[in-house]
């Protein structure tokens, strides 16, 4: 049955969450459920919009009392174990500033008193790109409480470009950052949730503190912070199904990943990381991958997995989703992209 569940819901999104027999009782935790948005109501492109009748459902069940939505810097207090957050806190964060966001999500989140973070790639704003924002907006957005984090100067594929490069994007995107809005950002998002360990290095050293990526999963530090995870909602992956599975799964910590570099030296990957002790119940780990490529999933000993595919990765970008049944009907989770040369 388990199997079943968790190879229909990678395949089949729109999979069902029960919430009856929630009886766990609200703690304090150090981990997150993140959602990323792009557009809003624009069907032009759906693989990164939100159609508005589905995102009107998100934020009727977010205003339910059991959920607290909250800033960035609390979530990210919270998964640093600096300050520990409610259990079901949910983040809400939107990439690449298009003009939706302002006319049309914004007014709703501050209708409701929801806080955001908005990433945006600087090129697009000083050219003054069509169906993109303005400095003005998101000074407008600033003042009203409204995060801004980065997500460089003309959003490339970051690990296609040289270390000189790579600085350049940050340094140069920092400095319109101050120009425009007075302070530069200390939240980072790779664009297109692709980055390598160079790109980490470099993003660490221009003095950001932590860095999102577009793998699913709950947000916990053992990933580390500069490899958060988040969940993205589209036309095709943003039904209440699967909204309710993300705002209410579980952190699946982990350490020893390999390989640690998601750019691909091999493809397929041999995968594999070691649960943490502190998981109980040790319930069965099911691993699936895109593509429809099959996978075996081991355990060796207690907490080790190993995940191996029946072929490799076409080019682009792969992803394996890893899945454990919770308590109460939550699931664990770990999402891992992979970029393929």
């Amino acid at each position: 049955m388990y199997y079943i569940l968790a190879l229909l819901f990678f395949m089949f999104p729109n999979m069902s969450y029960s919430q009856e027999n929630e009886t766990e009782e609200i703690k304090n935790v150090n981990y997150a459920s993140v959602i990323m948005y792009h557009r809003f109501g624009d069907s032009r492109y759906p693989s990164t919009n939100i159609k508005k009748e589905q995102f009107l459902e998100h934020v009727k069940e977010l205003l339910k009392p059991k959920y607290n939505v909250i800033n960035i810097e609390q979530a990210l207090q919270g998964i640093n174990n600096d300050k520990l957050i409610k259990d079901k806190s949910i983040v809400i964060t939107i990439d690449d500033a298009y003009s939706s966001v302002y006319k049309y999500a914004w007014p709703i989140f501050k209708k409701h008193k929801f806080p955001f973070t908005l990433f945006v790639s600087t090129d697009v704003i000083d050219n003054k790109t069509p169906g993109y924002m303005s400095w003005e907006e998101i000074r407008i957005l600033r003042d009203n409480g409204v995060t801004i984090g980065s997500q460089t100067k003309s959003h490339p594929h970051m690990h296609k470009i040289n270390k000189e490069k790579i600085i350049n994007e940050l340094t140069i995107s920092n400095k319109r950052f101050i120009d425009e809005i007075g302070s530069r950002p200390e939240i980072f998002a790779y664009p297109y949730g692709e980055y390598n360990q160079e790109v980490l290095e470099q993003v660490k050293l221009q003095g950001f503190i932590a860095a999102f990526g577009q793998h699913s999963g709950v947000a916990h530090k053992s990933l580390g912070m500069f490899e958060l995870p988040r969940f993205a909602m589209n036309e095709k992956y943003g039904g209440m199904d699967r909204f309710l599975l993300a705002i209410n799964a579980l952190p699946m910590p982990i350490s020893d990943l390999s390989p640690k570099d998601p750019v691909l030296s091999k493809n397929p990957p041999s995968y594999g990381f070691t649960l943490s002790n502190l998981i109980e119940p040790k319930n069965a780990v099911k691993c699936f991958a895109n593509n429809g490529l099959k996978t075996e999933t081991k355990r060796l000993g207690k907490n080790r997995i190993e995940v191996r595919l029946s072929g490799p990765f076409l080019k682009g970008r792969g992803r394996i989703n890893c899945t454990m049944a919770g308590k109460n009907n939550r699931w664990r989770w770990l999402g891992r992209q992979f970029i393929i040369k």
